[in-house]
């Protein structure tokens, strides 16, 4: 919707000089008229509790946007790589310098090939990916071992997506039987721990240009830089990313203020350093080289403490 408003404004309609749509007024239109509402005590009350709630947690919200235009689609289709799989395996190490720790991942996947499909849930915190966050972390570990692992990871995760794309996703079916069982009053010990755990990393990736009004590549200032999420969890992170043409990826990170486990803007700068500590990894990334590899997990807490301003 954005989309289609941003480039029908701006590419079709526009305005002139003076601030005023261009174009004829039509007199025939009716004026518009304020609409009157007459709505019962009750009614102002539940709008009153809900404004409270929604300023509540907007208040709370730790809103983080910026554009990563170090490298994008075109130099990872260069290493041969998925691009979602290349940034979900490196948000793997960007969330274990910002915590320390693996956490539940999840990235929604779309399920357009099937009739009425809507989503189906990629687990992206594999034993693949831990493994090659383990070794960036390792200083006795070579770049080649790195890369080694690091090309294990994204292979995994690849193949999760296209099961989850697929149909073969279990998170969805596993969810129709949790219900099941809640509407039999059967116990069923194993999936209500499944629907207890806490999703401490929720991530997607935003889809950009669908209607493809207008070439970003010759209007880059006119490209929306879509939007995000919440973090599912009160001590967790919601990051979404729009791979933005050929070069530019932008992240969405959010959080909550109230936690004291959590800084969206520290996070950010995470994504950024392991995203050009795994670009470096490859020959053509070398020069992207920042630095923060091989700090060993013992350091974590001094790197979560260390960022400006933190």
């Amino acid at each position: 919707m954005w989309e289609f408003t941003l480039a029908t404004e701006c590419f079709q309609l526009g305005y002139s000089v003076d601030g005023h749509c261009k174009g004829h007024p039509e007199p025939s239109l009716p004026r518009p008229q304020r609409l009157h509402w007459d709505l019962p005590d009750k009614v102002h009350l539940s709008i009153a509790l809900a404004l409270r709630a929604a300023k509540t947690l907007s208040g709370d919200t730790d809103c983080h946007v910026f554009p990563f235009s170090h490298f994008g689609k075109s130099f990872i289709r260069r290493c041969h790589l998925s691009s979602d799989s290349f940034i979900q395996t490196a948000l793997q190490l960007a969330h274990f310098r910002d915590r320390g720790r693996f956490c539940l991942t999840y990235e929604s996947a779309m399920t357009r090939l099937f009739l009425e499909g809507r989503t189906e849930t990629v687990r992206s915190c594999t034993r693949e990916a831990c493994n090659f966050v383990r070794a960036m972390e390792d200083r006795e570990k070579t770049d080649s071992q790195c890369l080694s692992l690091f090309r294990l990871a994204v292979d995994k995760h690849q193949a999760l997506l296209k099961a989850a794309m697929s149909g073969q996703g279990v998170d969805r079916h596993l969810f129709a039987l949790h219900i099941v069982s809640q509407l039999l009053h059967l116990q069923a010990p194993f999936l209500d721990q499944v629907h207890s755990e806490q999703w401490q990393l929720a991530t997607s990736q935003i889809p950009v240009q669908q209607t493809h009004l207008f070439d970003v590549h010759n209007y880059p200032d006119y490209v929306s830089s879509g939007g995000g999420f919440g973090p599912v969890d009160d001590h967790g992170y919601g990051v979404s990313y729009i791979f933005m043409g050929d070069d530019t990826v932008t992240f969405h990170i959010s959080s909550k203020k109230s936690s004291t486990k959590t800084d969206s803007h520290r996070l950010g700068q995470h994504i950024e350093d392991a995203l050009l500590d795994v670009a470096s990894l490859f020959q053509e990334g070398q020069r992207l080289k920042r630095g923060c590899r091989g700090r060993g997990e013992e350091d974590a807490g001094n790197r979560r403490g260390s960022l400006p301003g933190h």
